[in-house]
């Protein structure tokens, strides 16, 4: 096999536009948000404290103490919803990027520096096929509403803690 092929690396929040692509995601939204990277990333990274803050659906978030589930920065944790509902996901975290899938759902966020603010992108999306994960995909319009609803938590989570930056353009 020959080496000719062109390569190219992508930054976090390009890795999560392609996924996005791929998965046909039930949501995907990506804004600036006027704080650096490393604060953005201090609340979306934080999924133990900060995850519930941002997504709605979401009353607790845990990771599984001292459980690897692969690679450097792959985890496990438990999502706890409001009315009971549990799912095990396994998560890859890493700087500026984190996704996390359990076997109905794929979330993920992204961040990387802009100007002197911060790209920061949410995915939503559903594995597998059947009428349940049709009737979710036929909910997109709703999705990016919903993603850029939790990019405005995200925002008034990052100004609370005191770490809003400049003005986005």
């Amino acid at each position: 096999m020959t080496t000719d092929w062109p390569t190219t690396e992508l930054d976090p929040v390009q890795r999560l536009r392609v996924l996005a692509a791929g998965l046909g995601a039930v949501m995907y939204v990506e804004e600036y948000v006027a704080a650096p990277p490393d604060v953005v990333w201090d609340v979306a990274g934080d999924l133990e404290g900060e995850l519930p803050h941002l997504v709605p659906t979401l009353r607790e978030f845990r990771m599984l103490p001292g459980h690897r589930a692969g690679g450097p920065g792959q985890v496990q944790g438990w999502a706890h919803g409001p009315l009971g509902y549990r799912a095990r996901f396994d998560v890859l975290l890493q700087p500026g990027y984190c996704l996390m899938q359990s076997r109905r759902v794929v979330g993920g966020m992204a961040a990387v520096a802009e100007g002197e603010g911060t790209r920061f992108a949410v995915l939503g999306g559903v594995r597998g096929g059947g009428y349940e994960a049709r009737a979710l995909r036929a909910l997109c319009a709703l999705g990016d509403d919903r993603g850029r609803r939790m990019i405005a938590r995200a925002r008034r989570r990052i100004d609370a803690l005191g770490g809003a930056g400049p003005q986005g353009p």
